[in-house]
């Protein structure tokens, strides 16, 4: 086979992300708040294969409940790169999902990520990262990181990023059984607009606070719950705005031993925390794993 049959033949990673920290340090006259926060990816994966079509048409294989095809964020990233570029080319795209959605883990936008990076190669489009990451922007504003590929340190509404190193933990991730609506906790009077901007140095030292963490504990018991079980085992946090909360272990026997004592009550995973995009380690093997 040769290498561009091989790029095809691949099931492609969309990993899913955690907020280790998130300040909110202000708000712009147009609403938008003004953060600091630091993604690391975990080896938790969507997996998407693409399959391709002389037509020239962009179609989803299977349709996510309650989501129209032209609103599915696959779609829409593989139509914008068609609309940037003129490329005529079509595909069909193969999502199988592992993510849980609306959990503040970013598979939707991880998914839009590896759209853009893959079609990109797969279709010869040679678009710089800048201009994927631009596109991706315009998908929503958690795309950037994933189309970035690298552990980051993110400002202003999320799209000023620089990559940071930060240790590779084992991770829990419980997921609890409600969605939290991002916009009504943005919205929420109660929250805590105006935290002190720190440097990337102080977050190294431990400055790992979530201003959403009490707001959203206030409005959604079931989060609250979630973040005391996992506590007896670790220190637990909320990532993003949720619903998913997390905790960090220095290996993989004790995050194993945490993962079994919840999985009767929550909804759990057990993996382990990157800085690496899996996306970008495959993509450096030329596409070689499937």
């Amino acid at each position: 086979m040769d290498n561009n049959g091989l790029l095809w033949s691949t099931r492609w990673p969309a990993p899913a992300k955690l907020n280790l920290m998130l300040r909110i340090v202000g708000q712009r006259p147009d609403g938008y708040h003004l953060l600091q926060t630091v993604f690391q990816f975990v080896e938790l994966c969507d997996w998407i294969t693409f399959h391709p079509d002389a037509s020239g048409r962009v179609s989803l294989k299977n349709t996510l409940p309650d989501v129209a095809e032209s609103e599915d964020l696959t779609v829409r990233a593989a139509r914008l790169l068609k609309a940037t570029t003129g490329c005529q080319e079509g595909v069909c795209i193969d999502v199988e999902k592992n993510l849980p959605m609306g959990g503040g883990l970013g598979g939707g936008s991880s998914d839009a990520a590896t759209v853009l990076v893959v079609l990109n190669k797969l279709w010869d489009l040679q678009l710089s990262p800048g201009k994927l990451m631009e596109l991706g922007l315009s998908l929503g504003a958690d795309v950037p990181v994933f189309v970035f590929g690298h552990a980051a340190w993110a400002e202003g509404v999320g799209e000023e990023i620089q990559p940071i190193t930060v240790p590779e933990r084992w991770v829990v991730i419980i997921k609890p059984d409600c969605h939290v609506n991002t916009k009504e906790i943005f919205s929420a009077k109660e929250l805590t607009r105006d935290s002190k901007s720190i440097k990337i140095s102080d977050f190294t030292a431990g400055h790992h606070q979530n201003d959403c963490l009490d707001v959203v504990c206030q409005r959604y018991p079931s989060v609250k719950n979630a973040l005391v079980d996992l506590s007896e085992f670790s220190d637990a946090k909320l990532t993003g705005t949720g619903a998913c909360v997390f905790a960090q272990f220095d290996s993989e026997i004790k995050a194993v031993g945490a993962y079994q004592s919840l999985k009767t009550k929550w909804r759990v995973y057990v993996t382990k925390c990157v800085n690496e995009s899996p996306l970008f380690s495959i993509m450096k093997l030329g596409g070689s794993l499937s």
